[in-house]
């Protein structure tokens, strides 16, 4: 695990994401467990809550209304097939909305890209023709489908 932590805000509900999150990444075969929370006393609410996401440590801060997530700052999720893609499309769009090119909001506001592991890859290809007819494809989708990315790829 590297040294960098996220911190996401949140108004009061750091602790449900935390669990949300851990649970929607178990679920699609993908590390993830739950850390500490902290409370300033001992009958507080839930100051912060850690969490961990396919190696990536992040800390749920209850701060209030004060700021909100933007479409800035998004969390991209690879995934391996169709099937993983499908899962994260579903589960975190849950009370939040679905956006193009494999964006989504969940329910706290934060923007999260569901891509398939190989995205970059087909979008840097060294054949120019075959990343832009990808990147053609990508933009048409709201939900990202591998099989017709790869087809968009190798048609020409």
């Amino acid at each position: 695990m590297s040294g960098l932590t996220i911190c996401l805000w949140y108004d009061d509900e750091a602790e449900e994401a935390a669990r949300f999150y851990v649970q929607a990444f178990r679920d699609a075969g993908k590390p993830a467990e739950l850390g500490p929370t902290m409370r300033q006393g001992v009958d507080t609410p839930v100051l912060t809550a850690e969490f961990t996401l396919d190696g990536q440590r992040f800390v749920g801060l209850n701060g209030g209304p004060a700021f909100k997530p933007t479409m800035a700052h998004s969390l991209m999720v690879e995934c391996r097939d169709q099937a993983q893609i499908d899962h994260f499309w579903s589960r975190l769009s849950q009370g939040g909305e679905t956006s193009q090119c494999g964006w989504l909001i969940d329910r706290w506001g934060y923007a999260w890209q569901i891509l398939p592991a190989e995205m970059m890859a087909m979008v840097r290809d060294p054949d120019r023709g075959r990343g832009e007819r990808v990147f053609r494809a990508m933009q048409g989708m709201t939900k990202l489908d591998i099989a017709a990315l790869r087809a968009a790829r190798d048609a020409g």
